[in-house]
């Protein structure tokens, strides 16, 4: 049975509202209940987030998630997140986007068996790869990264693991956009930024990768 934290979903459906999202569907919303309540349990235990207060973690790691997953390109079957960290974006799109094989890359130890641990808690078919994301020898339609370290190097790494015509996000601020979209390389065709729902200039950059 997934512990969960029933007064989140309530919440969390408010932020949405406000941001113009989507409603979430009672299934979704049970599991991201047994998500905050797992993440909140495992942050006393390790330093998975260093926001602790319940409605800025909604809002800073959940919606942002949430609208992240809302505007993938349509026609992705295979996604990675690079560098997972607690999860975001990676698990958030896993759950409002069942149909899309999610993989989450962390290479440190503890924070991979929280993902294992989150992955099997909140029921849904992650993998997650616990290693560097550049050596997991695969491509993939879509890769995304937000706040991993040394966030310039890891666009490149990340940038060769798109396959031909998949997609590169990155959830960053406005003034990081451009020099993190520089690191990519050539091969990519940029759009538009799209701006996400917070208060710190933070916008969604997705560029394909020609064939």
């Amino acid at each position: 049975m997934m512990e969960s934290h029933p007064e989140i979903a309530p919440l969390l459906e408010a932020m949405l509202a406000a941001s113009g999202l989507p409603p979430l569907n009672p299934a979704a919303a049970a599991q991201f209940e047994a998500y905050f309540a797992i993440l909140q349990r495992w942050n006393q235990k390790i330093n998975l987030t260093a926001i602790r207060d319940q409605e800025e973690i909604l809002r800073r790691h959940f919606v942002e998630s949430i609208a992240a997953a809302h505007s993938l390109p349509a026609g992705i079957a295979t996604l990675l997140d690079f560098g997972s960290g607690a999860g975001f974006p990676g698990l958030p799109i896993a759950i409002c986007c069942p149909r899309i094989a999610v993989v989450l890359a962390e290479s440190q130890a503890r924070k991979a068996a929280f993902l294992r641990e989150a992955v099997r808690t909140v029921g849904i078919p992650a993998e997650v790869y616990g290693g560097r994301a550049e050596s997991i020898g695969r491509t993939f339609d879509c890769v995304i990264l937000r706040a991993v370290d040394r966030m310039g190097l890891a666009v490149t790494a990340a940038a060769s693991l798109v396959a031909p015509a998949g997609w590169l996000a990155l959830l960053t601020t406005q003034p990081m956009a451009e020099g993190l979209s520089a690191m990519a390389g050539s091969g990519f065709s940029w759009t538009q930024p799209a701006q996400l729902p917070s208060a710190d200039a933070r916008v969604l950059i997705m560029a394909q990768k020609r064939a």
